[in-house]
């Protein structure tokens, strides 16, 4: 679940949406039953009662529909709810079953989510992200916070970092190459982790560590300095529960970001504006009021920085960019 895949003939152009057609009422099951991983770590919170616990946390909030590109100009219908099969766990495990079939013919040769472009763009950027953090310096003249340098944010080499939904794992592979060390994936896909593993040996990566876990019943029990994730909130939205999910995809990742930590997400379904309203929107959930979320030291998570170096493209006069990276500080 590292991301959407978008075709070699399709690269260049601008997608609107992940593909997927409408689905039927039992396509929908398929996928809603197939989205609770039973993994080999069992389970520490009832189903049932995490599936409650964010049914009641949703309500009263609104999060925004996907938009057709990431530009934060034209906000989306907010009623408009687009699923697809992409948002199942069965949709994963075949397509990285398919990649493992394909590995003697194509030897290390993987799909790179968002394209080649994008990823050394990311990695780049957050590497320098991170090493002005140890610095102590400011991102940028719109940043909303700077965090304080610490003795755990001195070096990239031993930051703890977790990459959520990783698919075939390649992420951690260039920010390997960019000094980082301490490197984790998780994915509740088997094959995809299967896949990482093999592509991490080949790779000369094998000191990476990939593990079968599902972001939503997390089983890890520590937290991460970094915290990367590449379309795996972008294929949660695909799913018929999408609202539900979400709001059970923000508990979970505000207990895997250490304290001073980063969260960098990567979407090519939402603009940087609507990402930033879904963070105030679980901030407010959190702290129960608006009155009790008006000091920004009280926010769960807050906007530091976002990649401001992506290719854009041009649609009905209004240019924008089909992929958006922001990263959130957690307080």
């Amino acid at each position: 679940m590292a991301g959407i895949r978008w075709s070699p003939e399709d690269a260049d152009l601008l997608p609107a949406r992940p593909p997927g057609d409408p689905v039927s009422d039992d396509d929908r099951s398929v996928a809603a039953d197939s989205w609770s991983i039973k993994s080999d770590y069992g389970s520490t919170v009832d189903d049932d009662q995490r599936h409650a616990d964010a049914v009641e946390g949703f309500s009263g909030c609104s999060f925004p529909a996907a938009s057709d590109y990431s530009s934060d100009k034209d906000a989306p219908d907010a009623n408009e709810i687009v699923t697809s099969l992409m948002g199942s766990q069965s949709y994963w495990n075949a397509t990285y079953a398919e990649n493992l079939a394909n590995l003697p013919e194509h030897g290390n040769s993987s799909e790179v989510w968002f394209g080649v472009e994008v990823m050394d763009i990311l990695v780049k950027w957050t590497k320098n992200l991170c090493a002005n953090i140890c610095q102590g310096l400011d991102q940028s003249d719109n940043n909303s916070c700077k965090s304080e340098p610490s003795d755990t944010f001195r070096d990239l080499y031993s930051w703890r970092v977790l990459d959520i939904g990783t698919g075939n794992g390649l992420l951690l592979q260039e920010l390997a190459k960019q000094g980082f060390h301490d490197l984790t994936g998780v994915d509740y896909s088997e094959r995809a982790i299967e896949l990482a593993k093999t592509l991490a040996v080949r790779g000369g990566f094998s000191y990476i560590n990939f593990a079968v876990d599902d972001v939503l019943e997390t089983k890890l029990g520590r937290s991460f300095q970094l915290v990367m994730d590449k379309g795996t909130l972008d294929a949660i939205g695909l799913h018929p529960d999408c609202p539900v999910k979400r709001m059970m995809y923000w508990d979970s990742v505000s207990h895997l970001v250490a304290p001073g930590g980063i969260l960098a997400i990567t979407s090519c379904n939402s603009t940087k504006d609507e990402l930033l309203q879904e963070v105030e929107q679980f901030n407010q959930q959190r702290l129960g009021s608006q009155e009790d979320n008006s000091s920004p030291e009280s926010a769960v998570f807050q906007y530091l920085d976002h990649v401001q170096t992506y290719p854009t493209v041009t649609l009905g006069g209004v240019d924008g960019s089909r992929v958006t990276t922001v990263a959130l500080v957690r307080r």
